[in-house]
């Protein structure tokens, strides 16, 4: 697939075919594809939790999930937690913040791998939702993600059992000004 079609296909997906199952080659390759964005001096504080048996889905669903997210991603084959290390991205050598940014860089950083696993995921035949309304504490306790780790998003993956349209797109004279 070329990228220009992951691009222009990807959708957030909201209804899941539970029949058609999520291997752990498959979270693997998604991964090893996220790995390869680029991060703040190659710090590489992404990490990734996940959540691959029925049972388990169910019980993280159910204690970490709202109940609209639990809807929206059931069927799915794998959850993927997104976090990353704390204090360790947008600092100089003396912990000081380089600019307002700040951890927050820890954030750009995983966004750019997560973008990645979404396209890879779509030249894969696979389909994703992004959550991030979810409860951390939760997510914390039963994946074993230690404080030391900003927990950022869920990522649903699976094969998708409804096809869903592209929302409409800003024209690029909104979002873009050129000087």
């Amino acid at each position: 697939m070329e990228l220009q079609t992951a691009f222009e296909t990807r959708r957030s997906i909201r209804h899941y075919d539970a029949e058609k199952k999520v291997t752990k080659e498959q979270v693997e390759t998604l991964i090893k594809a996220a790995s390869l964005a680029p991060s703040w001096k190659n710090t590489q504080t992404s990490r990734y939790y996940c959540v691959l048996s029925e049972d388990k889905i169910a019980e993280f669903s159910q204690k970490c999930l709202p109940e609209f997210n639990q809807k929206n991603s059931a069927g799915a084959g794998a959850l993927i937690v997104t976090t990353f290390v704390k204090g360790l991205v947008g600092f100089d050598n003396d912990g000081n913040p380089v600019n307002e940014a700040g951890d927050g860089w820890g954030y750009y950083d995983l966004g750019l791998q997560n973008e990645n696993l979404l396209l890879k995921a779509t030249e894969l035949g696979l389909d994703t939702l992004v959550m991030g309304i979810r409860d951390v504490e939760a997510i914390r306790e039963m994946l074993n993600i230690p404080e030391t780790e900003n927990v950022v998003a869920v990522i649903a993956v699976g094969y998708k059992a409804k096809e869903a349209n592209m929302p409409k797109r800003k024209e690029l004279e909104e979002i873009a000004k050129f000087f």
